[in-house]
Order: structure tokens, then sequence, then C-alpha cells
């Protein structure tokens, strides 16, 4: 099946060739022919990368391990269930991976390509092809998955240990997916401007595909969050590890890109703008494939790392510049039919909520960049840590919330000061009353104030506009209040998709604002049968336990855990070692429930003493909730609509 499987490759890769060949000659001379027979290719390119897929799944089934990849990446002793993972556990299968994925969300993207887009459509597909030939190329002459080895070994080196988490069925693939699938908008974006159109022809399929994207990019990084939580031991769920930022980086202009394009099909504004977002998400999206591909700066997400970073650096490079000077000789022509009219309206929130977003992402990019720069010009490698992202960033999201419950509130086009007194006084009186409650609880964190109330601002915000269209909708159509409500989300997807999005943004900071500035922790060393306090809980250290595995050396605690003097669980914190890789993870024992996370690790045994690290981190339960509410808001947004959408102030006037 190797065989087979390094064959179909060389084909995937003669056919993108062509596509790539043909498609440029089919838009250059008009030939439907030719755009067709493209067309056709890139389809078939996607069914032929597919089969290689399934030769190396194979290959990890029947544990074929004269195959270097599966050999260095399983065992006879994987569990089965662990074969997906182990197809891009390292870097040739990730990369495999990821091509895959691409050759099918560009073969889906070509066939369901919007009519309006069609004048661009031989060029998008140039584009796509050109990044799929990229890593089809690199997987020929550095990283074959298929490369055999001279002596097959009787048993294969097994799989990273940190990847045999629940998570790493989904993070790793959903982060990736995101990562890749950015080039498709960017695609669509290139096509415009290779075709000279000058319109919003490419908006629908941008739109559709930057929100799915987004949407990916997220359930991946609220993945590695929860990864991050659960097994590396440290009792958080976000470190600004380089990897982590560099998935990071792409979701913030692709946030502001699929917030930017509402003002392009609303107010035919933004056009540069949304062509120069869509760029740097590219951007951002292809440096987070280098960090992980042999970036220079060590995390432990870049469980694919190699020494190719420099070809990922290369390609990164010369999409920037072959993208950037395309859209400096064009721009000019993108001309937008209209301009801001006022500071106080709703395109100008998203100018503002684009700028933001941006600064976020270069100040992190900074972040990153620094040591690297440092060590280079000065020869002393400085830590960019924690500190420095939560000061620099966290009042700038901040202010991003704020916008996120001012934007809506405000009307297109001019200030209409009747309408702003209407929508802005509810959600101003709730905010003004959790504030004096907040600090009635002693709460005296300002930051933590300011949040809290923030939140509410929002999120009074989007209830009033809920509770405003379903009562008028009730009224009009003499319908129940559920069923006037679901009918009320569904009258405009975009709009009310939008709107749970933004929810489960609040809930999202809700959670971060407690774990950030509430949470408690303190050190034990405790010895068998003593108790250690903290806060409400008691903990009392019964016993603990060494099981040997074949290739693992596992050591526990047993902990009695008490609330207010009431017994809550048994807890069994500990780490497993795994010889082979000269590697342990941490297995935190964790309570969770909606007010507090109960976090133990477990350390340093020594006969019968150890150490023992207790959290107590507040409201992270509602991190976790957050993420399927925004899966939520974007699946409606993505729903088919029909009906033009009511303009957002009717329902005011019919109130």
């Amino acid at each position: 099946m190797g065989n087979l499987g390094f064959m179909t490759l060389m084909l995937a890769g003669v056919l993108a060739f062509y596509s790539i060949i043909s498609s440029i000659a089919g838009g250059k001379f008009q030939s439907a022919a030719l755009t067709r027979s493209a067309t056709n290719a890139s389809y078939i390119t996607s069914l032929i990368l597919s089969i290689s897929t399934i030769c190396l799944i194979y290959a990890f089934v029947t544990h074929d391990f004269s195959l270097s990849y599966v050999a260095n990446n399983s065992s006879l002793s994987l569990d089965p269930k662990l074969t997906w993972v182990a197809l891009y556990a390292g870097n040739a299968g990730s990369l495999l991976f990821l091509a895959w994925v691409f050759s099918v969300l560009s073969s889906i993207a070509i066939w369901k390509c919007p009519n309006l887009a069609k004048p661009g459509l031989p060029y998008t597909t140039a584009t796509l092809m050109f990044i799929l030939l990229f890593y089809i190329v690199v997987m020929s002459t550095m990283a074959n998955p298929f490369e055999k080895l001279a002596i097959t070994p009787a048993d294969g080196r097994g799989m990273n240990p940190l990847l045999t988490h629940p998570g790493m069925f989904f993070h790793p693939p959903m982060l990736m997916t995101g990562l890749i699938g950015v080039g498709i908008p960017f695609s669509f974006a290139i096509g415009q401007l290779l075709s000279g159109e000058q319109g919003n022809e490419w908006l629908i399929a941008a739109r559709y595909w930057g929100l799915i994207i987004w949407c990916i990019l997220t359930i991946g990084l609220m993945l590695g969050s929860w990864w991050a939580y659960t097994i590396l031991g440290w009792g958080g769920y976000w470190a600004w590890d380089p990897v982590e930022n560099a998935g990071l980086l792409p979701w913030l202009p692709l946030t502001a890109f699929i917030h930017s394009i509402i003002v392009q099909q609303r107010r035919n504004m933004f056009k540069s703008w949304n062509i120069a977002l869509i760029i740097f998400a590219w951007g951002f999206a292809m440096y987070g494939m280098f960090m992980n591909r042999g970036g220079p700066v060590p995390s432990v997400h870049s469980f694919g790392q190699s020494t190719m970073g420099w070809i990922f650096l290369i390609f990164l490079g010369f999409n920037l510049i072959v993208a950037l000077t395309l859209f400096y000789n064009k721009h000019k022509k993108l001309k937008d039919a209209s301009q801001i009219d006022s500071f106080l309206s709703r395109e100008a929130s998203f100018l503002v909520n684009n700028l933001l977003f941006l600064l976020i992402a270069f100040v992190t990019l900074w972040g990153v960049l620094y040591p690297l720069i440092s060590d280079v010009f000065k020869g002393v490698v400085v830590t960019v840590g924690q500190p420095y992202y939560d000061t620099l960033t966290g009042p700038i999201f901040l202010s991003l919330v704020v916008l996120m419950g001012i934007g809506p509130l405000l009307p297109w086009k001019n200030l209409n000061n009747k309408i702003i007194m209407k929508r802005f006084i509810a959600p101003l009186i709730i905010s003004i009353v959790t504030l004096i409650i907040c600090i009635i609880l002693e709460i005296n964190n300002i930051a933590a104030l300011i949040s809290f109330s923030t939140c509410t601002f929002v999120l009074t915000g989007i209830l009033r506009e809920w509770a405003t269209g379903t009562i008028v909708r009730s009224k009009r159509n003499n319908e129940i209040f559920p069923i006037a409500f679901i009918k009320l989300l569904l009258s405009n997807k975009p709009r009310y998709g939008g709107y749970i999005a933004h929810f489960g943004v609040v809930i999202l900071a809700f959670s971060v604002t407690g774990s950030s500035f509430f949470s408690l922790q303190q050190d034990f060393s405790l010895s068998i049968g003593q108790q250690a306090k903290l806060g409400e809980y008691n903990i009392q250290y019964i016993s603990n336990e060494t099981i040997t595995n074949s290739d693992s050396v596992e050591t526990k605690a047993i902990i009695d855990l008490y609330k207010n003097g009431s017994f809550v669980s048994k807890l069994e914190p500990g780490y497993v070692f795994y010889p082979g890789f000269n590697m342990a993870s941490a297995r935190a024992g964790i309570i969770s429930t909606p007010i507090e996370d109960f976090y133990l690790i477990a350390s340093e045994f020594r006969d019968d003493q150890a150490m023992f690290r207790i959290h107590i981190n507040q409201l992270v339960f509602w991190m976790w909730v957050s993420g399927p509410i925004f899966i939520l808001g974007t699946v409606i947004a993505l729903l088919p609509t029909k009906t033009k959408y009511s303009n957002d102030i009717d329902d005011q006037k019919k109130l």
C-alpha cells in the first residue's frame, strides 16, 4: 500500500499542476473548455489524495512498520481507536492530512461557487491548486509519509503520549483545517483581483467560507484550551504559548473580516479593506503552519516539528509578496460607493472593531518575534511571558467587548438621537445596577468591575433586541412567544446568528474574568494521613500507588476531597512517565461545577510524602459552555436566506 500511496501522491501533484495551467489559460483566453477541464482536474485531485490518505491509514491499521512514518508513530500495543490520531501525529502525516483536507474543501468551494463569483473562478481555482501543489511537492521531496525503511522493525516506537488525550481526536485536525482553510476565502479574493472585477462578486463565497473556517478555527482553539487545562497540569487553559498564538493570529483578522464584509454587503464600502484583511489572515495562517513545521520557538504543541521550517517561511514570503503586489496594483479600481457619514454609526463601529482586532494580532506577533529579534541582534534570549500579553491585550479585548455591545445598537449612516436613547437606556441601567451589586459584594478589582458591568451591558442589548423582535412578531402574527422567537431568529439569520455568537462571547468574557481575578492557588507538602485546606475545601492524603505498564509508569495519590466538612469525591491526581519518550504527562484531579473548579495536581512523590498544588478556578465551566454557543450562532448565520433582511430599526418603529 505504501507504493500505491506514493504513486497517487505523485499523480495528485501532476493533476494539480495541470489544473493551475488550464485555469490560468482558461481565464486569460475566456475558454470555457479549459476552465471546465481545470475544474474536473481539481475534483480528481481530491479523489486521488483521498486514496493516498486511505493508504496511509491502512498501513497503520495493518501495522506496516516497513514505512518509516508508521514505525515512528505507532506500535503493536497502540489502541486501534488512536489510528486516526496517529495519521497526523508526525510531520509527514500531518502534511498529508492538510493536503487532503484542503483538496476536499477546495473541490466543494469550486463546485458550490456562486454565479456572481464565476468570472474570477479560473483564477480562484489556480490559487487553490497552487497552495495544494506546494504541500504535495514538500511531501514528495522532504517529508514523504510513504518512505520505506531499509530494515523493517518488529514493532514501532509508539505515539507521542500527549496525543492519547481524547481532545487530540479533534483539536489538531480542527486547528490544522482552520489554518489551511483560510486559503479558500483568500483564493476567492485573489480570483477577484486577477479577473479585474470591481464589484462584490466574491463576497457571497468569501462570507460563507470565512464563517465556516472561523467556526472550525474557533473550535480548534477551544479544544486546545480544554486539552491544556486537563493534561498539562498547570491549572490554566491559555498560556500564550507560541503555537497557541499561531492559531490565534489568523483568527483575529478573520474575525474582523467576517464583520467587515457586512458593511460591504450593506453599504458597498470597505472593498479594498476587506481584501487586505483576508490577505493578513492568510499570512498569519501560513505563519501558524510555519511554527508547527519547524518554527524557531519551542512549544509543547509542536508535535509535527521538523527542520523544514525555512521552506514554509519562503512560501509565506512568496504568497505575501505576490498578494500584496497584486493588491497594490488593483486597489485603486475598488472604489467604495459611499463613505462613513458619522463616527457614531454602525459602519464606523465595524471599522474600529477591525482595527482593534488587528492591534491585538500585531501585539501578539511582536511578543512571539521579539525573543528571536533579541537573540539575533543582541545575542540575548528574552522571554516574553503571560504578563506581557495580559497587560497589553487584556484592555483591548475588553474594548472589543464594549464595542460589541455598542455597535449593534447604533444605526447605519447617520445618528438618530431618539433611536440611540431607546436602545441604550436599558443596557446602561442594567450595567450600572450590576456595578453597584458587585461593589456591595466587595468586588474591588477595577478590571473585574468594568468587565462584569460591560458583559451585562452587552447581554442586555442582545436580550432587548430579541425581546423587541419577538413581541412584534407575536402581536403581528398572533404567535406564542417561543414560536415567535424561533421565527425571529430565522427571519434574518446572519443578524441573529451573530447575536447568538456575541452571546457566546459574553459567556466567555464572564468566564475569563472570573478565572483571571478570583481564582486561588496554594502548594502543600503532605504525608499520608495529613490534611490541607484552601478556601472551603479540605483534602486528605490517603495513600499513593505506582502502576507499571508495558510502555509507562503511572504514579498517583489517593485523595479524599471535602467541602465545608462534607465528603465530595475521591480523586487520584498524579502523573504518567513514558520512558520511551522520556516524557511525563500530568493527571489532574478535577471537580467542575458552574461556580468553580477544584483542580488538584500531585508531584514529587517520596515514600509517604508528596507535593500538592490546589487551584480553585472560578467560572471555568462557562468557558466550555461558550463553545457550543459559538457553533450554534455560526450555523444559524450560514443557513440559506431567501427573504430580504428587514431594516434593523423596523422593530423599534413598530413598537
